[in-house]
């Protein structure tokens, strides 16, 4: 493993080399080699280079940094398409190692010799990545399986990267306005997260036994058995899934598998996973599809999965909704509160940018709506408002546009909308139920109960410290802005917590018909409404009888 010196330094000249010197500079890089100096005719470089050179930099860096690309390639409300469709090339291959290393690992790992653990193990690697090698084994009972082992001494060079690029992103943050504008340095701590969920083996294995149990009923799906008496950290035992490529239309047409059929089965399943699940597999590419001779789909590779909680799935509802409705207030409205933004974005201009949007599908529902150039548009929006996605969010719309994708090279009628309009209806008619509305009026009751119990405190320790030590303040209307949104926020909570109550009473009065047995729970739920408006109140009314006295000597 090299020094962190000699790593700088053969990163440095890799930059240089590819025309991304602008990188060496901003990212503090060219401090860290102080005795360096820049070879003549090597100049800084633009701020920004081609596709092309960025992923030739990135392949030369090495596994760390074509693991980077990978995941910038998953990113499109980071990286506009051009950028996306080279990094998309970028292949996590590289030589196998050596035998003996594999198999002293193995036996570390299993417990014994592989050659004696499985009754077959092929030598030969059936494919050798940056992070791991897989191998064909057969177990005792005649099973085929892979064997997925991760790479000898791969683990203290990707740390070493890791470190390397989480400080540069640091850096570059205080010196870089792109940086601080998409948030370089959270990003870096999100891949550094990812990357060593990818390297832990159990992770996978976790991740294709709960895709096991969520299409246990399904007959359509296969998920790949995880044999644990022989996975660890470092070594997934899976079952060998065989089967045509799910985009090889010449294999599927002389099997005589039905491709309308199969596209519609492909992108249910995945409608499936988001809407239903909550878990989804965010790599559907051609080389984790197969198909079988009766269509069953079997699906591999499990490292990188995307999860929707109940908060996510509450702005995907309020931005269907608005979408649904064509609106393009609504739009922007959820789109701010789903994303993250380092400056404060231009509602204006992200209102009229939307409505140019709502024009692409005008007159059309969503079942017949052009959903993967919508969401290409929508993200070319985000991007040019410097606003950044959740990850699973930017996962959920790159996995949409690749579903789109395979389904269109099976079936050149599939429209993504037919598949996608029912579950969208339905998870925002589950956000509209008054069962939900009652879950998050609680919520909302015990953040404003918390808030009136703080506030008291508060309030009383200001006017301490203006009555007994004064107070000097400079303001400029930028610094309010914070403050604004603060009290916007929780005055939106109070009225929420209001109309919701009035809202489930009026539901709980007319399918319960039963006033008092609504009574004996309305009176908490109003109170965890009302009581901090009250403290508000009550606090603005003594604050004015107090001024009152103090006018009067």
């Amino acid at each position: 493993m090299k020094s962190n010196f000699d790593r700088y330094r053969q990163m440095a000249e890799i930059l240089y080399r590819n025309g991304l010197g602008y990188l060496v500079s901003v990212s503090g890089l060219e401090a860290r080699l102080p005795f360096r100096k820049r070879p003549a005719g090597e100049a800084a470089g633009p701020k920004t280079a081609s596709p092309e050179y960025l992923r030739r930099a990135l392949e030369e860096l090495g596994p760390t940094y074509v693991k980077l690309g990978q995941l910038l390639s998953t990113r499109s409300d980071l990286l506009p398409p051009a950028y996306m469709e080279e990094l998309a090339k970028l292949q996590d291959r590289a030589a196998p190692a050596p035998w003996e290393a594999v198999r002293e690992e193995l036996r570390q790992e299993i417990g014994d010799d592989p050659l004696n653990v499985f009754a077959s193990f092929d030598t030969t690697p059936i494919a050798s990545a940056s992070i791991g090698q897989a191998y064909g084994a057969r177990l005792k009972d005649g099973t085929d399986v892979v064997v997925k082992v991760r790479r000898p001494g791969i683990v203290p060079d990707v740390e070493a990267d890791l470190s390397i690029l989480q400080s540069l992103a640091a850096h570059a943050s205080k010196r870089w306005e792109a940086a601080r504008d998409y948030d370089v340095k959270g990003f870096m701590d999100e891949f550094a997260s990812t990357l060593r969920q990818e390297l832990d083996y159990v992770q996978e294995g976790r991740n294709a036994d709960r895709f096991a149990v969520n299409f246990a009923d399904d007959a359509a799906v296969i998920i790949p058995r995880i044999y644990w008496q022989h996975s660890t950290h470092k070594v997934l035992t899976m079952q060998r899934l065989r089967g045509m490529k799910v985009t090889d239309t010449a294999a599927l047409d002389a099997a005589g598998v039905d491709r309308r059929a199969l596209a519609a089965t492909a992108a249910d399943a995945e409608m499936k996973m988001v809407f239903e699940f909550g878990l989804f597999h965010a790599d559907p590419h051609p080389g984790n599809i197969f198909v079988q001779p009766n269509s069953q789909i079997g699906l591999i590779d499990f490292g990188m999965v995307g999860e929707l909680d109940d908060k996510l799935r509450g702005q995907l509802a309020a931005l269907f909704i608005a979408v649904i409705r064509k609106d393009p207030e609504r739009m922007a409205s959820a789109l701010v509160r789903m994303t993250v933004a380092q400056t404060r974005p231009d509602r204006v201009k992200l209102r009229m940018d939307l409505a140019g949007l709502i024009r692409l599908y005008s007159g059309r529902t969503l079942r017949d709506a052009p959903v993967g150039r919508i969401i290409s548009e929508g993200l070319g929006i985000i991007r040019n408002h410097h606003l950044q996605l959740p990850r699973e969010v930017a996962l959920l719309l790159r996995m949409l546009i690749m579903t789109e994708g395979m389904g269109e090279v099976l079936d050149p009628d599939f429209s993504m909308g037919q598949t996608l309009a029912p579950y969208a209806k339905r998870m925002t008619m589950e956000q509209l139920n008054p069962v939900n509305y009652a879950k998050r009026l609680g919520k909302a009751g015990g953040e404003l109960l918390e808030l009136g119990t703080e506030l008291p405190g508060q309030v009383q320790r200001l006017i301490n410290t203006l009555d007994f030590e004064g107070m000097e303040v400079h303001l400029r209307a930028g610094d309010l802005v914070p403050v604004v949104e603060r009290l916007e926020r929780v005055g939106n909570r109070m009225v929420a917590a209001i109309f919701a109550a009035a809202f489930i009473r009026g539901v709980g009065e007319l399918t319960l018909g039963d006033a008092d047995r609504w009574r004996s729970w309305q009176a908490p739920l109003m109170g965890a409404g009302l009581a901090s408006t009250g403290v508000l109140g009550g606090y603005l009314a003594w604050s004015a009888r107090r001024q009152r006295r103090r006018d009067a000597l």
